[in-house]
Formats: C-alpha cells, sequence, structure tokens
C-alpha cells in the first residue's frame, strides 16, 4: 500500500498526511490543491490502489 500511496503521490497532486487501516479498511487524511474536488480525489485514490492491489494481490476478494 505504501508503494502505491507513494506513486499516487508522485503522478497527482494529493500528499498523504496519515494512512491508518483497520482489519477491512483504510483510512486516509490526505491533502491537495485545491482545484482537485474530494470526489476527484477519492475516485483517483479508490481507483488506483484498487487496481494495483488486485493486480499484487490476486487472492483478494471483493465483499459485498
Amino acid at each position: 500500500m505504501k508503494e502505491i500511496c507513494i506513486d499516487i503521490i508522485e503522478r497527482c497532486e494529493i500528499n498523504f498526511v496519515e494512512i491508518g487501516y483497520e482489519e477491512d479498511h483504510v483510512h486516509f487524511l490526505i491533502q491537495s490543491v485545491p482545484c482537485n474536488s474530494v470526489e476527484q480525489m477519492i475516485r483517483t485514490i479508490k481507483s488506483i490502489t484498487g487496481k494495483e492491489l488486485f493486480k499484487k494481490f490476486p487472492g483478494i476478494e471483493q465483499k459485498s
């Protein structure tokens, strides 16, 4: 997850201030430039982390 977040920092103008986690989810405190909407930042982070985690760990299953 750390490598994925570093990639997001380099590709997008999003900075991770804090990252916390629980058994089945992750919490991010992020900072970004004013031109990025909250919705856009969330969509970007979820998209990139989801794709990368499923690529690196194909055994991960989505729970509905």
